[in-house]
């Protein structure tokens, strides 16, 4: 037969040749379980190896995905990806798992297309990037690109046939997507405003540029039982929510104490990921600039032997903690790392300055005399190619062509000189956005949603401006007030540390069901000195009766508030939900009868 394959029959055949490695990987686990001898596990995927063996050994069974990394690493996967993309097919089954390592993901059902999520160290990007991105996002996608909570860009209604030719455009930039996704480290978040910040104790830009390479060039690093997060604050104006990671440094001024020399240290956390109610602990751990790489390796390598291979459910970093006690976990960390860590316990500490809840959104002096950052309003996050275009234009006329992503999903326009600052405002406006938002808009946050996210129950985009519409219609608030729209329980828009945080549900009515959510309140990070989980207000709120619910709470707020000096989520923390409940009813009723 010297006919060759068709492209269906080569696709086809790609998945069974995947199949067949992933069963011999499982009867290899299997015969060393059984007392066959085992050798030594040598290379970049060793400790991987050792973690599925040890789950093994112990009795479990590795879950699918840990099969599939195990029969050959999903970065080793080019080939294929290559094949697919030649023949306009997107992956099937595990192979959806695996491509995601190449920061590539099939949102099917949402869309039959993929989304790209890229690795932007600290956020920042050059305008000359932002410029190549946007004519990616055309040439390749549905031409516009999504800021996420990440300080990072998505560039999403990828055609099979352009993912190859998506990934090649970012690369050609500097830039990758190399493990966005999957069993691997996220993007690299620090202070947005770094360097430039009047009150920044530590500039992270060095910092999370040393992770970001340190991620790409050591293989160990994509051998994860579950997801990573790792976060550097250095003490500036705009919080970036480093309680929420699995790792978070903290900057922090020392001014003396036993054992202590001045200077600037970065308090260690370990364990947060607030979708699973927790936020990271303090360590009580200080470490130098210089010690903070090493010993995130030190941690995601303790991370990696340690963490389920079983179930996926209990994989996250929080849940080896959990289990092992912190004292331990730190004990293997130090393991790890070959050395002790110094403990803060005798240190002379200076408290932080608190951050800005909304010191992204606005004009901003720099800590360089005669200039300014501009924080721009992105609506839920999301700019059209010819928008990112003109941002790029405006960063390198009036600016340093420096372009500034937020875990707030907007962007800031750094090194606008004093004089320019108005027509850089104007110009600004002439793409459809502003420097300037209602209370209500200046903390919206909302995630994809299920217009193209396979897990969200509610169109939480469209939903996030509809309610912004009617809030600021109905209400005069003179406070900004944070509002995260989720549509899973993977929390992406992080709906426990919004005051008001949302999180997507089908709500039944009659025999149907309906897009609607479960509504939690007063929640907060510790960057503003407001760190709480929100407590659950009211659940199954069907969408079209969730305005007129959260008027009424801010109108209960507006009335019963002590002073316009308290916030929202101060408010929420005195009183009950119980209490909360009875005055929002009762604001209704005085509103109704107004």
């Amino acid at each position: 037969m010297s006919e060759e394959f068709d492209d269906a029959q080569k696709h086809w055949l790609q998945g069974f040749v995947s199949g067949i490695e992933a069963r011999k990987a499982a009867d290899k686990l299997a015969s060393r379980t059984s007392g066959a001898p085992a050798g030594e596990l040598i290379g970049p995927d060793a400790l991987q190896q050792a973690a599925q063996d040890r789950a093994v050994a112990a009795g479990g069974k590795l879950v699918a995905e840990e099969t599939a990394k195990r029969a050959r690493h999903p970065l080793d996967r080019w080939d294929e990806l290559v094949g697919r993309a030649e023949g306009g097919h997107f992956p099937k089954g595990i192979d959806v798992f695996l491509t995601k390592y190449h920061g590539l993901f099939y949102v099917a059902p949402a869309e039959n297309s993929f989304m790209c999520r890229l690795r932007i160290p600290n956020g920042i990007l050059n305008a000359w990037q932002m410029r190549g991105l946007a004519d990616a996002a055309d040439s390749f996608g549905g031409g516009y690109a999504d800021v996420t909570t990440r300080a990072n860009l998505q560039i999403r209604e990828i055609p099979a046939a352009h993912a190859v030719d998506l990934l090649l455009a970012v690369q050609d930039l500097g830039l990758t997507a190399r493990g966005s996704g999957a069993d691997n480290i996220r993007n690299i978040t620090g202070s947005p405003t770094a360097g430039i910040d009047p009150q920044e104790l530590y500039d992270t830009r060095p910092l999370c540029r040393a992770m970001h390479h340190y991620i790409l060039n050591h293989r160990e690093m994509y051998g994860l039982p579950r997801k990573f997060n790792i976060a550097f604050d250095g003490g500036g104006r705009v919080p970036v929510l480093e309680d929420t990671n699995d790792i978070g440094f903290v900057a922090t001024e020392v001014t003396g104490g036993e054992g202590f020399e001045p200077g600037i240290y970065f308090r260690l956390q370990l364990g947060g990921i607030t979708g699973h109610l927790d936020f990271a602990f303090e360590t009580g751990i200080l470490l130098k600039p210089e010690e903070c790489v090493p010993v995130a390796g030190a941690v995601v390598r303790a991370f990696a032997l340690h963490g389920d291979r079983t179930n996926r459910q209990k994989a996250r970093l929080k849940y080896v903690i959990d289990r092992m006690g912190r004292d331990a976990f730190v004990a293997e960390v130090e393991k790890e790392h070959g050395a002790k860590l110094r403990r803060a316990a005798g240190a002379q500490v200076t408290a932080r300055v608190l951050a800005d809840k909304h010191g992204h959104i606005g004009v901003h002096a720099q800590r360089q005399a005669g200039l300014n950052y501009l924080g721009l309003v992105l609506p839920v996050g999301r700019m059209t190619a010819g928008q990112m275009r003109g941002v790029a234009e405006i960063a390198q006329r009036f600016g340093s062509g420096t372009i500034r992503l937020t875990v707030w999903q907007n962007l800031l326009i750094s090194d606008v000189a004093d004089r320019d600052v108005g027509v850089c405002i104007a110009a600004i406006a002439a793409l459809g956005l502003r420097v300037e938002a209602s209370a209500i808009r200046r903390g919206l946050v909302a995630c994809t949603g299920n217009a193209g996210c396979k897990f969200a129950a509610a169109n939480t985009k469209g939903h996030a401006l509809k309610l912004a519409d009617h809030l600021e219609m109905r209400l005069a608030l003179d406070t900004p007030i944070n509002i995260h729209l989720t549509g899973c329980h993977h929390s992406c828009a992080q709906h426990y540390i919004g005051d008001i945080g949302l999180i997507a549900a089908k709500v039944e009515r009659g025999e149907d069901s309906v897009e609607g959510y479960h509504v939690f309140i007063g929640g907060g990070a510790a960057a503003t000195a407001e760190q709480a989980m929100a407590r659950e207000y009211a659940t199954s709120v069907a969408f079209d009766e969730l305005p007129p619910l959260l008027e009424r709470l801010l109108a209960a707020y507006l009335a019963h508030r002590e002073s316009p000096a308290e916030s929202f989520f101060e408010f929420c923390r005195r009183h009950d939900v119980a209490a909360l409940r009875d005055l929002a009813e009762r604001a209704s009723l005085r509103a109704l009868a107004a």
